[in-house]
């Protein structure tokens, strides 16, 4: 069967993890081969970059050197996980990837989309995903449903302000817009299944 690069992208507590894991189940369920991964992180070394990004002060680090350790570990991460997986025909599901870089280091962050672009044609290349789910989600609403998440001390985006959060729904949507064939807008605000319903409608089509 042919491999499949799907990713998830959104704000804060928008509910990607949970359901690149329900995918994750389904596709499983019909017997095809699935790496589920997440970034930043995905491959050892670009898990103990994630512990710098995600923990400390909110100013621990400028725009440009978060697109930086963010593209570090995209290095790896492509390297080690996602390219192998692609490349023995499996479906990748990665909670985050390359839009999480131009939405919170571009367009929340300020840092030169120049800049982005250089990074992600020398390192992703080609290997841009078939299809992307954005998720989207009322500012405040993700923000609260992020105060409940499990990891602690992963919290250093969570408290860049609304202001920060706004601007990076807008980044979002704004990538979505500009790539309407890639990219497809899901309404996260309703319950888990309305929402899974609404993501296996875009995956059917391409793994029927």
């Amino acid at each position: 069967m042919a491999a499949l690069f799907i990713t998830f992208e959104g704000g804060e507590g928008a509910g990607k993890s949970t359901h690149c894991r329900l995918l994750a189940e389904r596709l499983r369920e019909m017997g095809r081969e699935v790496t589920l991964t997440r970034e930043p992180g995905g491959s050892p070394s670009a898990e103990q970059i994630r512990e710098l990004l995600v923990s400390g002060a909110t100013n621990r680090w400028s725009p440009e050197a978060e697109a930086l350790l963010n593209y570090a570990a995209r290095d790896s991460h492509l390297r080690e996980t996602i390219r192998p997986a692609l490349a023995g025909g499996r479906i990748v599901i990665c909670d985050r990837f390359i839009d999480s870089t131009r939405a919170y280091q571009g367009y929340a962050g300020g840092c030169d989309m120049g800049l982005i672009d250089v990074l992600e044609k020398r390192i992703v290349g080609n290997d841009r995903p078939k299809l992307t789910f954005v998720f989207d989600l009322d500012v405040a609403q993700g923000l609260e449903r992020a105060g409940g998440r499990a990891t602690p001390g992963e919290d250093r985006f969570e408290r860049k302000g609304l202001g920060f959060h706004q601007r990076l729904r807008n980044g979002f949507l704004a990538i979505a817009k500009a790539e309407p064939v890639r990219c497809k807008v899901i309404d996260a605000s309703g319950p888990v299944e309305a929402t899974a319903a609404a993501v296996w409608r875009h995956v059917e089509p391409l793994v029927s």
